[in-house]
């Protein structure tokens, strides 16, 4: 397993598509993952350290594991099949829940649980972006530091 960094989530065009972006710490390779314009939502809710005034679902999931004395000790992207990616959440106490890796990355950040990527996924999907590339990534994070979760089109309720 790699451990793995939330570079951040932007819209894929002409799709329309959110993709949430994952960088392997220490190494060279990316991870961008599709995902929901929910879940791109509560993941730039929860990188931007905004609070919605009534609490999202991984904000309730995450009120519940405390109130429950639950630990969440880390999240992994274990499998890619068939264009679909798989993750787990791995509690303190050995429980392994089967997760969409959306769900459990917004989970992850609002609890400061580490991510991580099998070799797999990383060998199978992950871009490898050499250092020269790098100014390419920065316009990304540029990019990232000016979107907000309103740019997803999705309303909170």
């Amino acid at each position: 397993m790699n451990e793995l960094d939330v570079v951040g989530v932007r819209v894929e065009m002409p799709s329309n598509q959110p993709i949430v972006l994952l960088r392997e710490v220490g190494g060279d390779r990316y991870l961008p993952i599709w995902i929901g314009p929910g879940e791109a939502t509560a993941i730039a809710f929860a990188q931007q350290g905004m609070t919605p005034a009534r609490p999202l679902t991984h904000d309730l999931f995450k009120d519940v594991l405390e109130a429950v004395g639950q630990t969440l000790t880390e999240v992994r992207i274990t499998d890619l099949r068939e264009g679909v990616f798989y993750a787990e959440l791995v509690f303190a106490s050995g429980v392994e829940v089967s997760a969409r890796p959306s769900d459990a990355i917004a989970l992850a950040l609002r609890t400061g649980t580490p991510i991580y990527g099998s070799d797999g996924v990383l060998d199978d999907a992950g871009i490898a972006i050499p250092d020269e590339q790098e100014d390419e990534v920065e316009k990304f994070r540029e990019f990232l530091d000016q979107i907000s979760p309103e740019d997803f089109g999705t309303s909170n309720q």
